[in-house]
């Protein structure tokens, strides 16, 4: 892109051509004279019309008293007389010179003075796009093209520190030791260690790892070179190679200092298992930074922090050891970090002293950092909108809501029999969740269509958090997506699509169960299929399920199908026995659309199961 200089620069000297260009056009017309032939210049001559007069060895210019019929009063006639000069004397009224003849210097000028003119115009143009030499803009300019482009930062410019990072007090302790060895190396390498070369952080999108980064560049206060991986990757072979050693150069020169590459598998992805060459710009530039890595004085003080949410796509020989010794996890946070980082971001918003952050915490897991920061966002706004004074509980749940279900879209009209199926629907979901899912608490189902494609939610949160999940908490999540079908069915006696993303939710949960968690008796505890990964993995990932016979491709299916049968008809079973309260929930719907968990809880006491039957 163009800076604001380079576009003035542009209009300056585009301004200056054109006047240029305008005055020389002017002095031409100015100087424009006519061919005369001697004889008309001898009767202009004896008529007295000629003013002044230059003679040459060759040839006479003058100009006229009064003009020719064409306007002109310039002319110029071949000399043919040589006894001109005593003519011209005997005239007392005319004045006349000796003209002189332009030299090779004056034509030279002519010609090549407004060429260089236009080679300045476009070399001041070529350099405010970025295509010039960049003198005094290093890392832009075709000339520099292989310089790095990253930003340096002083301890000046850093005003992160680890008070301002909650919620991965592990890494942070990782982290502290690195600080501690910038800072003062020698009281920490007194027993022979020596400084990390090299740090991944690792971890979900959203953590806080370019956050931590920053931070031990504020607690460090050395240089910080911060550069994304993605712009070492160019169009041009080498580029990149040459960019990662000038950034190592010129860490080196200001070292003790930190690097810090963003997004670091946008150039150290496995070389060979995507399919392309040796020659491959992206492997000149993985090659070039492993050598770097490799070639790093243990005595220049210089660390390199990288971050990446895909460690599984990287090189193995950039995760060796000598190259990144460490690797620091940056996960989501638990509920004691979920609290801590909510205390952080709340520092910026006017909040009700009636909001209890451990409670929100609760509702909130498997929240990263990142959404965290937009929960207090959307709450603060949502806030301002209704025009209160603090922040509230209702707006931090309603923040929530827009969150996980989507926004409201009150605006779309159902017709009644679209609005009855989903009425029957959610209740399903609703009275199954509350009867199975002992670890999660229904806060809310309605009928407001909310986000892209749903007409209907049922909000249920996990009290707890939880890392590992057994073969009946996974048979009753899929019994509770199921349950809106089986209400479907029961009450209304057909199926809609209403339960599409249901459906694909409960296969996956039933074909993972069968492939990857070995969960089915008949198949045993096998494990048939690696983890899905996000981006296409190495042909080796996809070696064992390549080598499934037919059968046993057949026992697979035949499983998932009974997993889901199975998941099927005990929600069906669970909500025959409650059909007083599937069918007095979907008229409250109906009427209220949105209903909570205290009128959830107020229609169960009001209508309990029967004597003699049990709930399956």
């Amino acid at each position: 892109m163009i800076g604001k200089t380079g576009q003035w620069l542009m209009v300056f000297w585009l301004i200056v051509l054109l006047v240029s260009l305008s005055l020389g056009d002017a002095w031409r017309r100015s100087t424009a004279s006519v061919e005369l032939d001697y004889s008309d210049f001898l009767v202009q001559l004896k008529s007295d019309n000629i003013l002044e007069l230059e003679v040459g060895a060759n040839s006479l210019r003058g100009q006229l008293k009064r003009p020719l019929e064409g306007g002109q009063l310039g002319f110029t006639t071949r000399r043919i007389d040589p006894a001109l000069a005593g003519q011209l004397a005997g005239i007392d009224a005319l004045r006349f010179r000796a003209s002189q003849e332009s030299g090779w210097g004056q034509q030279l000028v002519g010609w090549i003075g407004p060429a260089l003119l236009l080679i300045l115009f476009w070399v001041l143009l070529f350099r405010g796009m970025g295509l010039g030499a960049g003198a005094g803009a290093p890392g832009k300019g075709l000339l520099s093209v292989g310089r790095s482009r990253a930003r340096v930062y002083v301890e000046t410019d850093i005003r992160v520190s680890f008070s301002d990072v909650a919620g991965v007090d592990e890494a942070k302790d990782e982290l502290r030791e690195v600080v501690g060895f910038l800072r003062d190396p020698e009281r920490h390498g007194r027993l022979g260690a020596r400084i990390p070369r090299g740090i991944l952080l690792v971890g979900p999108p959203g953590t806080g790892k370019t956050l931590l980064a920053r931070a031990v560049a504020g607690e460090a206060g050395v240089p910080f070179f911060s550069i994304n991986g993605s712009e070492f990757v160019e169009l041009f072979v080498g580029v990149g190679a040459a960019r990662v050693r000038d950034l190592f150069e010129q860490a080196r020169l200001k070292a003790p200092s930190i690097i810090f590459i963003d997004e670091i598998d946008a150039l150290g992805r496995a070389r060979g298992a995507y399919g392309l060459g040796g020659h491959d710009e992206k492997e000149q530039t993985l090659n070039q930074l492993l050598a770097e890595l490799d070639g790093f004085d243990t005595s220049a003080g210089v660390v390199l922090l990288a971050a990446t949410n895909r460690p599984e796509i990287l090189d193995p020989a950039l995760l060796r050891a000598g190259r990144f010794d460490r690797q620091v996890l940056v996960d989501r946070p638990d509920r004691v970090g979920r609290v801590q980082i909510l205390t952080v971001h709340v520092r910026r918003i006017r909040l009700d002293p009636k909001v209890s952050l451990d409670e929100l915490a609760a509702l909130t897991p498997g929240f990263s950092g990142a959404d965290l920061a937009n929960l207090v966002n959307e709450a603060a706004l949502l806030a301002t909108r209704r025009e209160r004074q603090e922040v509230g509980t209702e707006d931090f749940t309603g923040a929530l809501e827009r969150i996980v279900a989507g926004l409201e879209k009150r605006n779309r009209l159902l017709n009644p029999k679209e609005r009855r199926t989903v009425a029957y629907h959610e209740m399903g979901h609703a009275l199954v969740a509350m009867q199975l899912l002992a670890g999660e608490t229904v806060h809310k189902v309605s009928i407001i269509p909310r986000g892209v494609g749903s007409l209907g939610y049922t909000i249920a949160r996990p009290t707890e958090d939880r890392f590992l999940m057994t073969r009946d908490e996974l048979l009753a999540k899929m019994t509770v997506l199921l349950g809106g079908r089986a209400a479907e069915t029961l009450c209304l006696g057909e199926i809609s699509t209403g339960a599409a993303d249901d459906l694909l939710k409960v296969t996956a949960i039933a074909r993972s169960m069968v492939v990857q968690y070995g969960m089915h008796e008949d198949l045993g505890p096998l494990a048939f299929e690696a983890p899905i990964r996000a981006e296409p993995a190495p042909a080796w990932v996809h070696e064992q399920g390549s080598r499934l016979s037919d059968a046993t491709t057949r026992e697979v299916d035949c499983a998932v199908r009974a997993l889901v049968n199975e998941a099927l008809g005990r929600s069906i079973s669970i909500l025959s026995v409650q059909r007083d309260r599937l069918e007095a929930g979907a008229v409250r719907l109906l009427e209220k659309e949105t209903l909570a968990r205290e009128e959830l809880l107020a229609l169960i006491d009001q209508y309990p199961i029967q004597a003699g039957v049990s709930d399956p």
